[in-house]
């Protein structure tokens, strides 16, 4: 019994190479059509997709404070913004919502991009 938790204990600890730890932070405010377009046309999908996997979505108001364990390039002035973060850093933005087509593409070359930095392989 105890080689047997020993073992467990050893395996938990071992993880390999860390994970970038990714969060789509996503700045809206109350009356933004295109906030409202994009929870119409990707919200109700994303989190089923690989880059909702990879990259959980965090929604916060433009007017609240940023959250401590956050920090950004710069401040956001538009809405939506859609700041890729890893472990807690902006890595890259998307400042409006280009539409559903772009969207996809343009967050599939920033978490890449994340990738490529980390030392991490794409996911197929």
């Amino acid at each position: 019994m105890r080689l047997l938790i020993s073992l467990l204990l050893l395996l938990s600890f071992s993880t390999g190479p860390a994970r970038a730890e990714m969060e789509l932070v996503m700045i809206e405010e109350h009356g933004c059509m295109w906030c409202a377009r994009w929870n119409a046309e990707i919200a109700p999908i994303y989190p089923k997709t690989d880059e909702g996997a990879r990259a959980p979505l965090r929604r916060l108001d433009i007017n609240a404070p940023r959250p401590v364990d956050l920090t950004f390039k710069t401040a956001p002035h538009f809405t939506p913004t859609f700041i890729l973060v890893n472990n807690g850093v902006e890595a890259s933005r998307i400042e409006g919502y280009p539409g559903e087509d772009f969207f996809w593409g343009l967050l599939g070359v920033m978490i890449a991009k994340v990738d490529e930095a980390s030392g991490e392989k794409p996911q197929n």
